[in-house]
């Protein structure tokens, strides 16, 4: 039996596609993935992603908690600001990765993906024990994205108190503002402008039909993925997991390892990975033949064999990409194994959209 946001009677009434996503029954698109994808670009997209979890973090020792249980440091950011990171296991593979939100001295507000939820709160269980902090589900809340360059405009249409819209529309990337259970982040997941709303769940419907009302598209998550993986963010499940650490990801950049007595889930497993100059590397790759890149296909490369981890046709370029973990030393052209064929393939630095431009040259 999968579960249902709140708005799930919205979207079916709008036609959504409903399928399977970790549980949940969600709409992956409401007609047509692509046109959802080029509003995003273009204009301005909703997305209900409420199956992602929040968690509040709290308590005197909430700060030295989380500098124990991610590998970026919250000691960085100052109340009012979201950080992106990865929470490790000891041997440094990725349990999730997630956006932290620091609403005060000691008071955190964290969402984690949908189909990690619960292995997450059982992991962030049984590290807290140790420290003065409780972490504390929130099923009570939903999550809303609006993304797109049109998005600080329309939010004004949301129905929102008008104190907390003008706060968020004034807000720079990656900073936030928070009033009366309401939380308005200014990231995303599809390289464009954008908010992430976390609202009670009794608020959810009327701000959701309002922006709807407003013009705004509603999409589905096919879209969503198409637009992250132009903007080359990893996916939890397909770039990173469990048994993979971020510095094979791509995501080196999300580990803060000043300062150096900062002990943290993760960290001596990534020491020993750091010092070898032999391990695989993230790369993105452009298809030079015909055909679609995907998930799993083997990457032919001078150095040795890799593999795709996302992969498909990018509405924005016209042309297929994909992330792949190659060899280090991978670079200038590949061949990808495409249905017992190998095509050549060109690798490029990602991201390779960002705010509605190309950044690669086709």
């Amino acid at each position: 039996m999968t579960q249902q946001t709140c708005l799930h009677s919205q979207h079916v009434a709008l036609g959504g596609r409903m399928v399977d996503f970790a549980g949940w029954d969600m709409p992956l698109h409401y007609g047509s993935q692509v046109d959802e994808h080029h509003a995003v670009r273009q204009n301005c997209g909703l997305f209900d992603v409420s199956h992602m979890c929040a968690v509040d973090v709290t308590g005197a020792q909430a700060t030295d908690f989380l500098r124990h249980l991610l590998a970026n440091d919250v000691a960085k950011i100052d109340a009012g600001r979201a950080m992106y990171s990865c929470m490790l296991n000891p041997e440094a593979g990725v349990v999730d990765d997630l956006i932290v939100y620091r609403l005060g001295e000691q008071n955190y507000r964290i969402v984690v993906n949908a189909g990690t939820a619960e292995k997450d709160l059982a992991w962030m269980q049984s590290q807290v024990s140790a420290f003065t902090a409780e972490v504390r589900q929130r099923r009570d809340l939903g999550v809303l994205a609006l993304q797109g360059p049109q998005a600080a405009d329309v939010l004004a249409s949301a129905g929102l108190p008008a104190q907390l819209t003008a706060a968020a529309q004034a807000l720079k990337p990656f900073r936030c503002v928070a009033a009366d259970e309401r939380l308005l982040g200014r990231t995303g997941y599809t390289g464009e402008d954008g908010f992430e709303m976390v609202l009670p769940l009794a608020e959810l419907p009327a701000v959701w039909e309002a922006l709807i009302q407003a013009g705004v598209q509603p999409c589905g998550l096919g879209c969503r993925d198409t637009l992250r993986l132009e903007a080359g963010m990893a996916l939890y499940g397909q770039d990173m997991d469990d048994s993979v650490n971020p510095l094979i990801a791509g995501l080196g950049w999300t580990i803060a390892w000043e300062p150096v007595e900062r002990d943290f889930v993760g960290r001596e497993a990534l020491t020993t990975v750091r010092a070898e100059d032999s391990r695989p590397r993230m790369v993105g790759l452009l298809l030079e033949g015909r055909g679609v890149l995907r998930a799993h296909q083997a990457v032919h490369a001078e150095a040795g064999v890799g593999e795709i981890t996302s992969g498909g046709f990018s509405p924005t370029l016209q042309r297929s990409i994909a992330l792949a973990r190659v060899p280090a030393g991978t670079s200038g052209t590949v061949e990808v194994e495409i249905r017992n064929k190998r095509v050549p393939a060109r690798v490029v630095k990602y991201p390779f959209v960002r705010h509605g431009q190309a950044q690669i040259e086709l």
